[in-house]
């Protein structure tokens, strides 16, 4: 919990009548209130309802995982029709919010127009509350710019809603519907308003949506359109490189200044690996990437290392977990960490590079060019064998501060050697994460004093 005069911010906690009672007099005068997940009933939405009436300073409100209902939100809603109200942020995420809530959240719409951020994603709107919900953005005291839609159980049918917001609402900046089935038919529609738009989009989600290689032709203009859009997530869908293929000319427009592209679990192999190379070397605006989830193989990972050795690109994070990469591939990442100046996170966990590959990244990590600041390496098939070069890589490295080894064949011996290099003083290291790693009560022992001796240090096990 974090508690001062300007916010209220507390999560997971069941609270009793006299806890309630404490509360409620900070709910009158903070300029932020996060309740998350805190057990709150309708009664207490009418509290929450009549303290936000005589409170003008709040700026946001986050009530999310309360199982609030309709009923409840509509309290809550009620609480920010005073005249003074100047709301900025609205998260009511996992309330038990329906479609038949929508039409109150639609009208309260009207009457704010301070409000910036609505997030409502992991309720069951459905395409009729998406339809009452629109109804409200479209008004012209209504300002929103940043709207959450994620696990909506919305279709292809609450597109042509969501275009016509977009096309009347200049200052419109992110938008999220991952995880809704609105297919290709409506990811088409929704790319047909975002052309349309004078908006200056900077955010567009739509991982696990049923979007499809057809779809990246669309897309493809919309990247090349919008020079404000800086994060595209199309995670989980069926793009295959026939779509990255697509895609990639709008990443490589001269008014593409895209920061964030998230194409995890897309079907891309080497092939489409070899298109995204030539944006990374293009593109210097381009610094997270995450590429999970693909068939790359070592192909690919070898595309990849010989474009991040290339000055022109300037990725800070890449995420390479489960892409079939094996040891073969690792004196390529060797040679990117030893050499490559900006790149600062790797997640690599859950591909076989086992100890042989472990081995060859901690020569390139041992140098003192190397920048990297976080290595994930779970489920990498690593032994004990591999521990003392990575102990000794944890002395000569001065640019790492988070090492995840979860899920690796580690015992006592392994975890030894990297507790007597963490604890040296010239060890920098501020977070070892190792999960699912198995060890005896005197390795605990020895895990909790390490900790108790060096404060800088978080074991996570």
């Amino acid at each position: 919990m974090s508690l001062d005069i300007q916010s209220l911010d507390i999560q997971c906690e069941e609270l009793s009548d006299a806890r309630w009672a404490e509360l409620l007099p900070l709910l009158q005068q903070c300029q932020v209130v996060r309740l998350d997940d805190c057990g709150l009933t309708e009664a207490r939405c009418k509290d929450i309802s009549s303290a936000l009436r005589v409170n003008p300073a709040l700026a946001e409100l986050n009530l999310r995982s309360n199982e609030l209902g309709d009923a409840g939100v509509h309290c809550v809603l009620q609480g920010l029709q005073s005249p003074s109200c100047k709301i900025q942020k609205l998260s009511l995420q996992n309330c038990c919010l329906t479609g038949a809530g929508c039409g109150v959240l639609s009208s309260t719409l009207r009457s704010l127009p301070t409000l910036q951020e609505l997030h409502l994603s992991d309720n069951l709107l459905g395409d009729v509350g998406l339809q009452l919900l629109c109804e409200g953005l479209l008004d012209p005291q209504c300002r929103l710019e940043k709207l959450q839609l994620e696990y909506c159980n919305l279709s292809a049918a609450s597109c042509e809603p969501l275009a016509s917001v977009l096309r009347a609402k200049p200052d419109f900046k992110e938008l999220t519907v991952s995880n809704n089935d609105i297919n290709e038919a409506g990811v088409r529609v929704l790319c047909q308003g975002l052309k349309d738009s004078p908006c200056q989009l900077e955010a567009l989600k739509l991982e696990s949506c049923g979007v499809t290689s057809d779809n990246c032709r669309d897309l493809c203009s919309i990247v090349a359109s919008k020079a404000s859009l800086r994060e595209l997530a199309l995670g989980s869908n069926k793009l295959g490189d026939v779509g990255i293929a697509e895609l990639c000319p709008g990443l490589l427009h001269p008014s593409s200044r895209l920061r964030t592209l998230w194409i995890w679990e897309c079907g891309i192999t080497a092939k489409g690996c070899g298109d995204l190379c030539r944006v990374l070397r293009a593109k210097e605006s381009l610094k997270e990437l995450s590429l999970a989830g693909n068939e790359l193989g070592d192909e690919g990972a070898r595309l990849l290392c010989e474009t991040l050795l290339e000055p022109c690109c300037q990725l800070e994070s890449l995420w390479v977990k489960s892409c079939s990469f094996t040891a073969a591939c690792c004196s390529h990442f060797s040679s990117v960490l030893a050499q490559n100046k900006f790149l600062l996170e790797l997640q690599i966990s859950n591909n076989r590079l086992e100890d042989a590959g472990v081995r060859e990244l901690c020569q390139g990590l041992g140098q003192p060019g190397s920048v990297l600041r976080v290595l994930w390496l779970a489920d990498c098939d690593v032994s004990d064998s591999s521990c003392s070069s990575l102990a000794a890589t944890l002395l000569a490295n001065h640019s790492l501060r988070e090492l995840d080894l979860s899920n690796n064949c580690l015992g006592d011996a392994g975890v030894l050697q990297l507790v007597e290099s963490v604890r040296q003083p010239g060890c920098l290291l501020e977070q070892l994460v190792l999960y699912d790693i198995y060890w005896s009560e005197e390795m605990e022992d020895r895990l909790q004093a390490l900790e108790e001796d060096k404060p800088s240090l978080r074991v996570i096990s």
